[in-house]
């Protein structure tokens, strides 16, 4: 068995006497001063100053935006106002087209009116046939018209005394011939009792719309008096043809 070399121990550590750590004591460490940085007010007056420009930058936009804003309001109701007025114009004008329009319509009423008036008068002419007051000179007098074809025959008469009207056909005027020439009674009498279409007696008017001669040709109006009288008459006729035979025609 072989002995291996062993490591020399090492040399005893020398124990060394510590000496007590001194109190601290705060009075004794210096109080530091704090400076004043210099870079701080710098920044903060720097920011300051870029918010006060930013600030009037924004005025100055809004000031501005406002002036456009106000310039362009002045301008709409500038606008607004001319429009206003043109439209208060038009409607003024169209006002006066509109009372002009109901004067025109009225106006062409009435001119189609006597428009057709007119065309029925030249379609249907009237005509005054005899106006010229006559004397009946008693009983065997007699005043006679015949009545036209193709028209109405209006007989409008007064007297100034009784007097009798008769429309005949001309058979029935022959009838009454031979009654007064055969003595049978006077003309008075015979020109209404020998046959008639129709007859008035003793009256001092009459005033009636004979349509029977509209057509026919047969036809005429006697007066007749059973003392003297003055007869007025007003007798007009119509155009108005019948589209047929009427009356005694028929």
């Amino acid at each position: 068995m072989t002995v291996t070399g062993m490591e020399p121990a090492a040399p005893p550590i020398e124990q060394t006497s510590v000496e007590p750590v001194e109190s601290y004591s705060p009075s004794s460490v210096a109080r530091r001063v704090p400076r004043p940085s210099t870079w701080i007010p710098l920044f903060a007056r720097r920011e300051r100053t870029l918010f006060a420009l930013a600030l009037a930058g924004a005025l100055l936009v809004s000031a501005g935006g406002i002036g456009l804003l106000y310039a362009d309001d002045t301008n709409n109701q500038a606008k607004i106002h001319g429009l206003t007025l043109r439209n208060e114009s038009l409607t003024g004008r169209t006002q006066n087209l509109e009372d002009q329009l109901k004067t025109t319509q009225t106006n062409l009423t009435a001119t189609l009116g006597q428009l057709a008036e007119t065309k029925a008068e030249l379609e249907h002419p009237h005509l005054t046939i005899w106006n010229v007051p006559q004397q009946l000179k008693g009983p065997t007098w007699y005043l006679a018209g015949g009545v036209p074809d193709t028209f109405t025959y209006h007989l409008q008469a007064t007297s100034t005394g009784p007097m009798s009207v008769s429309i005949l056909t001309l058979e029935q005027w022959g009838k009454a011939i031979t009654c007064i020439d055969g003595g049978a009674g006077t003309t008075n009498y015979c020109m209404h009792h020998s046959g008639v279409a129709i007859s008035w007696l003793n009256v001092t008017s009459v005033n009636y719309d004979f349509h029977m001669a509209e057509g026919c040709a047969d036809y005429l109006a006697v007066f007749t008096a059973a003392s003297t009288i003055t007869v007025t008459p007003n007798v007009s006729v119509t155009y108005n043809p019948a589209s047929g035979s009427t009356g005694a025609c028929s």
